[in-house]
């Protein structure tokens, strides 16, 4: 993202929690044959895989009221009761507003761990980013607490509560941040999901008058600092990348096949870095031919010598052992991965 023409693409892999519960040690088994893109790794035990927050099954009840809903551990549920659903509950909401210095979104705030971390990783010469906020901290907080349709119809309607809403979760969201610049983070993280598979769910319009105040108090607030920014969504988000460069990201991780490689290279290439998401539902059943070429395209639209291009990959429980296993094997090839020799086993995608 510095653009000082790095020597391999960089990649990060997650393994999804039941993703780890399926398949275990066979994962450690894999890993163990791509030493250029796991240089060192934890050994997964699926006897000692708890599943916890969102990932846990059954009901968990956030900071805001809202009710998430999850059949199935391991991956991330819904919101099923919205505590707005109805605006006659908004005064008695506005009481239990959790406080930003001590709540966070499942359990009490640790700043001072944050800290630790943030020390740790420049002392180890690490970058990853520090997330301030959880997955879903303005556009998608609001719809959860009032419902998708309800949200809907405030935003076309010009809603007064609403607006008073957005002010409070702005409000709790901006001192969040400020409070992990202060900390000192170098590398600030944002991530909810704007987009849906082949359009946005709102208006450019209205997206200007209720999503984009709160990306202005977060990462513009990072961006004012000279703090780099990575922003992650989910889904289709070509008409708000413009405008997301403008606000501070540094670093945009969008969905490939959502957003299709040649639009990202017309509204993106060289004016953002881009941590590309691997298209994850080609996963469970393409073809290794099918693998390389979507690879392939990837590379050839978006690959820079000078930089701005990393990859992300979401392995989810239905992706088959083998298919991870040639995908693993094309991407240390096609993103030009060291030996762990030579990089003394650090890690190459983030720290």
């Amino acid at each position: 993202m510095f653009w000082d023409s790095p020597k391999w693409v960089p990649v990060q892999v997650y393994f999804l929690p039941a993703t780890q519960k399926k398949y275990g040690s066979a994962l450690n088994e894999i890993m163990s044959r791509h030493k250029r893109l796991f240089p060192k790794f934890e050994c997964i035990d699926p006897k000692e895989i708890k599943f916890k927050d969102l990932y846990v099954e059954g009901e968990v009840v956030d900071c805001w009221g809202c009710v998430w809903k999850n059949l199935h551990g391991g991956l991330v549920g819904k919101v099923t009761v919205h505590p707005l659903g109805d605006w006659a509950n908004f005064e008695d909401w506005k009481k239990k507003i959790p406080d930003p210095e001590v709540k966070g979104l499942l359990g009490p705030r640790n700043w001072e761990e944050l800290r630790e971390q943030i020390k740790f990783k420049e002392k180890m010469g690490l970058i990853s980013p520090d997330y301030a906020l959880p997955h879903g901290f303005h556009f998608m907080l609001m719809w959860d607490l009032r419902g998708f349709e309800n949200f809907m119809l405030d935003m076309l309607t010009d809603e007064p509560n609403l607006n008073e809403l957005m002010e409070i979760l702005i409000n709790y969201n901006r001192y969040c941040v400020v409070k992990t610049l202060d900390l000192g983070t170098r590398f600030l993280g944002l991530a909810e999901d704007l987009g849906m598979q082949n359009s946005l769910p709102i208006s450019k319009d209205l997206w200007d008058k209720y999503v984009k105040p709160g990306y202005k108090a977060t990462m513009g607030i990072a961006k004012e600092r000279g703090v780099p920014v990575f922003f992650h969504s989910d889904g289709y988000i070509i008409p708000l990348i413009s405008d997301l460069i403008e606000l501070g990201v540094t670093l945009l991780n969008p969905q490939s096949g959502a957003n299709g490689v040649e639009n990202l290279r017309e509204v993106a290439l060289r004016r953002v870095a881009l941590c590309i998401d691997i298209d994850r539902q080609i996963l469970p059943y393409a073809s290794n031919e099918g693998i390389k070429s979507h690879i392939d395209q990837i590379f050839k639209h978006l690959y820079l010598p000078e930089g701005g291009l990393m990859l992300s990959i979401e392995i989810n429980e239905d992706v088959p052992l083998e298919t991870m296993d040639y995908l693993f094997s094309i991407v240390e090839d096609y993103c030009s991965l060291p030996s762990p020799e030579d990089t003394n086993f650090s890690s190459v995608g983030f720290g």
